[in-house]
């Protein structure tokens, strides 16, 4: 199969669909792949590399998207990308629908076949969207530190405290891999954690990460005291393919003390908290009354290097088996859209 690699377009997206090492395994496999110039340059990856792994070399996405069969990327489609894409494109990245729904109707006016990473499943987990979540939690952690710091916009507080200081209180709505990482950052820096989650073995072993994380039950009211108390508020619930529902009203928001940080890593899939939009790694942050929310969209592709060896190392199995047509179950619970149809029940 011809196999396209694009250049990513989403604002300040450096992560690229497979890295040479991957082409490489691919090209072992039979398979043809075709790389447009530049693509991997963000990520450290140079066009030589790549060609020394055995790919053609494109000089732009109207010519890749042209010979291409399979398209393998990273984010959703752009609008200057859908114009690219035919009916018998087999189209492999994330798409996060849910929360799209343009996007989710140019796909089926198109009718091609879109697979979605973070719906491909291999028994209750969601191998390939695990790795960026990984990354996005940690990320959470971070950013949601340096915007606590005054310049930033934030109340001014050294998320773990010092000696004579108080610490950083963090809330984590959900304890899964976004939430788990992130209370683990969160944790390691000093601060006092509560994590949220309906799975008691998920809070037992967060909790089993130091004195300062609590694990709590998402009862209403418990979540509503520990949201108005929260210096750092993430966001990290998921309902895979779904839109993700609201856990915070805006008036909770509100409640919370100016300078306070929102981090909605669930921004992708419509945001957990009431008042988050999207935002971008040009424009991060907005205010809503005095309280600084970050709604960026592609958090990982702040680190593309680490993000795109990860993401490579997860995908290879998974597209070997796309391009030699060999479905199974996984691949095809990650069907989205195909033929103009809607495929997957979380969209319906």
């Amino acid at each position: 199969m011809q196999i396209g690699i694009p250049r990513e377009v989403k604002v300040l997206e450096g992560r690229v669909g497979l890295v040479p090492a991957a082409v490489a395994e691919l090209i072992k496999q039979g398979h043809k792949l075709l790389v447009e110039q530049g693509a991997g340059l963000p990520s450290g990856y140079s066009d030589e590399e790549y060609r020394a792994a055995g790919a053609e070399i494109l000089p732009d996405a109207a010519s890749l998207y042209g010979a291409a069969q399979m398209i393998i990327k990273v984010k959703e489609p752009q609008p200057q990308e859908l114009a690219l894409l035919r009916a018998e494109h087999l189209l492999f990245c994330y798409l996060h629908l849910a929360a799209e729904s343009a996007l989710l109707q140019g796909l089926l006016e198109i009718g091609l076949t879109g697979v979605a990473f973070e719906t491909v499943t291999e028994g209750h987990g969601l191998p390939l969207l695990a790795p960026m979540s990984d990354i996005a939690g940690r990320l959470a952690a971070q950013n949601g530190a340096q915007l606590l710091q005054r310049p930033a916009g934030g109340k001014g507080l050294l998320l773990g405290g010092l000696p004579a200081a108080e610490r950083g209180h963090v809330v984590v709505l959900g304890g899964g891999v976004v939430g788990g990482n992130a209370t683990a950052m969160a944790a390691a820096m000093g601060a006092r954690v509560t994590v949220f989650d309906h799975n008691r073995d998920k809070l037992a072993a967060l909790r089993a990460l130091g004195p300062n994380v609590t694990g709590l039950y998402p009862y209403s009211d418990a979540i509503d005291r520990a949201v108005r108390e929260a210096d750092l508020l993430i966001g990290a619930v998921l309902i895979p393919g779904a839109k993700a529902p609201h856990l915070v009203s805006a008036e909770q928001v509100a409640a919370m003390q100016p300078g306070s940080v929102i981090v909605d890593v669930a921004v992708d899939q419509g945001g957990c908290i009431e008042t988050t939009r999207p935002t971008s790694w040009a424009e991060p942050t907005f205010i809503y009354e005095g309280v600084v929310h970050f709604g960026v969209t592609n958090m990982p592709g702040a680190v593309p290097r680490s993000a795109s060896q990860a993401l490579s190392a997860a995908l290879i199995p998974y597209a070997g088996k796309l391009a030699a047509g060999e479905w199974n179950d996984s691949l095809r619970a990650g069907v989205n859209v195909e033929a103009g149809r809607v495929v997957h029940p979380a969209l319906t």
